[in-house]
């Protein structure tokens, strides 16, 4: 598939078939994902794969607040039908590290050095080359974050360590034909005079 095509066909996929994933397919999301920028080349990212029944359900029970302002419950029930999860991980403590090395100077490792988090940054563009590769397989794919509230379940339940933070997940698989529409269906894609600026805002 050609690369534009890869980048305008990409979608949110929310509800999928039950078709499994081939491993191999999995495998080559891995392999595009941390083949994506990162500051100072700290691949400070990590990558949690469930692909079982077990593992994806003892996901959701951990990842899912127990009540929420907006109901869920759609978007849950289509979600779950995901045969692949992959966690995208970062670590803060890699980064500081890694700029407290000699080419880099930061000895006092200050977080206040950082403009963002470029930790999170790095792993959502390795997440975006997921996305993108799913699209390329012919799959379906979504991202999505983990509630704050139950980050720490989430860790207890798969013995993450305190030094990893979820980024967000990748949801893959089959994409279920008719499925539901996210919010493009609701809203316009803002015109490119809106949020190109040239020369000065």
């Amino acid at each position: 598939m050609e690369f534009r095509d890869v980048v305008r066909q990409r979608r949110m996929v929310r509800r999928f078939s039950g078709e499994p994933v081939d491993p191999e397919t999995v495998d080559r999301l891995l392999d595009h994902a941390v083949r994506a920028p990162s500051a100072g080349f700290t691949q400070g990212w990590s990558f949690l794969v469930l692909t079982t029944d077990e593992e994806r359900d003892r996901f959701w029970a951990a990842a899912t607040p127990p009540d929420s302002a907006r109901d869920l419950s759609t978007w849950l029930a289509g979600m779950r039908t995901a045969p692949v999860l992959i966690v995208a991980l970062t670590s803060k403590t890699a980064y500081v590290g890694r700029y407290a090395e000699p080419d880099k100077g930061w000895t006092d490792r200050d977080e206040a050095r950082w403009p963002v988090p470029y930790w999170h940054v790095d792993a959502g563009m390795a997440s975006l080359l997921m996305l993108q590769t799913a699209v390329d397989e012919g799959l379906g794919a979504c991202f999505f974050g983990v509630d704050g509230g139950r980050v720490a379940a989430f860790r207890d339940a798969f013995d993450v360590p305190q030094e990893w933070s979820p980024t967000g997940v990748v949801a893959v698989g089959h994409p279920e034909a008719g499925g539901a529409k996210g919010s493009p269906a609701r809203r316009r894609r803002k015109p490119m005079d809106d949020v190109v600026h040239r020369g000065a805002w």
